[in-house]
């Protein structure tokens, strides 16, 4: 038996896992059930996996699975949504227009090898690293 707060969160999880494939965040949970703290969304979180209706993955944000819902509500247990994504219309493939002769920045040196393009970096020098210097020294004023 769930309660009416626990039955909003698992819903609002699982809608948003068929939507976009990716579990909502505390703020967006938080927001959604119009609580004050995120602290009561960690509780109802806890009490869902308790119950067995979630399963939290450990050390990783956002990793929720809904494993069950409650009797009578649609969706196949364990059924995770199919990323799908949109595309947008941008200037791929368009020639970008050529930038002013003194606002022109260098370009790193490009070469083809084995079929793939390989960048030269620039090193700028060495960096150097020492014994670090201890913010706090202990001198003595005699």
């Amino acid at each position: 038996m769930l309660t009416r707060k626990q039955f909003e969160l698992l819903r609002f999880i699982h809608e948003r896992l068929r939507e976009s494939g990716v579990p909502p965040s505390f703020d967006e949970m938080k927001d959604a059930l119009d609580l004050r703290s995120k602290s009561g969304i960690h509780r109802l979180i806890m009490a869902l996996e308790e119950r067995g209706f979630i399963r939290r993955l450990p050390n990783r944000a956002r990793a929720l699975e809904v494993i069950k819902m409650p009797d009578g509500i649609g969706g196949a247990p364990g059924q995770r949504a199919r990323f799908s994504p949109s595309i947008v219309q941008g200037g791929l493939g368009q020639t970008p227009p050529a930038p002013a002769a003194n606002l022109a920045k260098p370009r790193p040196a490009t070469a083809e090898e084995n079929g793939r393009t390989t960048v030269s970096i620039p090193v700028m020098g060495r960096i150097a690293a020492g014994t670090p210097i201890s913010a706090i020294q202990s001198r003595s004023h005699t």
